[in-house]
């Protein structure tokens, strides 16, 4: 397998965090942003939106987080980060949505407008993100993980840019329930960081 990425994305971070999580060897290739390499005809021919990550598996081309995440849990079954139950699948399917919806528009956006840059509508991101982040405590005050019992690709979908939240200025002081979750995911075997990342456990020892 080889995956196209760039190193301060959280999208890419989240197919990094479950080709780890599964053991799988992969080559990493960084993409050229500065230079625009992403938009080069050779990507393009990739990903004609010009976006990462892309993982190529031999024959098979994948663009798009979530994709990638599904694709490789469906590959591997026995790691179970996929349920088999119909409900539990649409309830990943709909966090797997909120991962390119919501979290893209709020805590996703105020990154790139705090830490990059970006021109955005700040207003309503930050209206986004405080109802993405109300939902989601919620949801998990009564359960340590998104979907049933174990950790499944909504967790990964979800973690990299609430991880980051800090870099778009956003504080999550106020939701327990979402930082006893991001404990549980950096605790689970194969977790890795990427620069920008906060580990819990290194909060709770300053």
């Amino acid at each position: 397998m080889k995956l196209y990425e760039f190193g301060l994305s959280g999208n890419c971070h989240k197919v990094r965090l479950m080709l780890s999580m599964l053991g799988v060897n992969y080559e990493s290739y960084v993409v050229n942003g500065s230079i625009g390499e992403h938009k080069s005809a050779d990507f393009l021919a990739l990903n004609p939106f010009g976006q990462v990550p892309v993982l190529l598996d031999e024959a098979v081309v994948l663009r798009d987080s979530q994709a990638i995440l599904l694709y490789l849990a469906l590959k591997h079954p026995a790691a179970g980060f996929y349920p088999t139950a119909v409900s539990a699948q649409c309830a990943v399917q709909s966090w797997l949505s909120i991962a390119s919806s919501e979290v893209s528009r709020g805590p996703g956006l105020l990154r790139l407008h705090h830490r990059f840059g970006k021109v955005i509508d700040v207003a309503s991101a930050q209206q986004t993100t405080q109802q993405l982040l109300q939902v989601m405590n919620a949801a998990l005050a009564t359960q340590s993980w998104l979907v049933g019992n174990s950790v499944t690709i909504a967790d990964l979908a979800m973690y990299p840019y609430l991880a980051l939240a800090h870099e778009g200025q956003v504080n999550l002081v106020d939701y327990p329930a979402i930082n006893q979750w991001l404990v549980a995911v950096e605790a689970l075997p194969g977790f890795v960081t990427m620069t920008g990342i906060q580990l819990q456990q290194n909060k709770v020892n300053q």
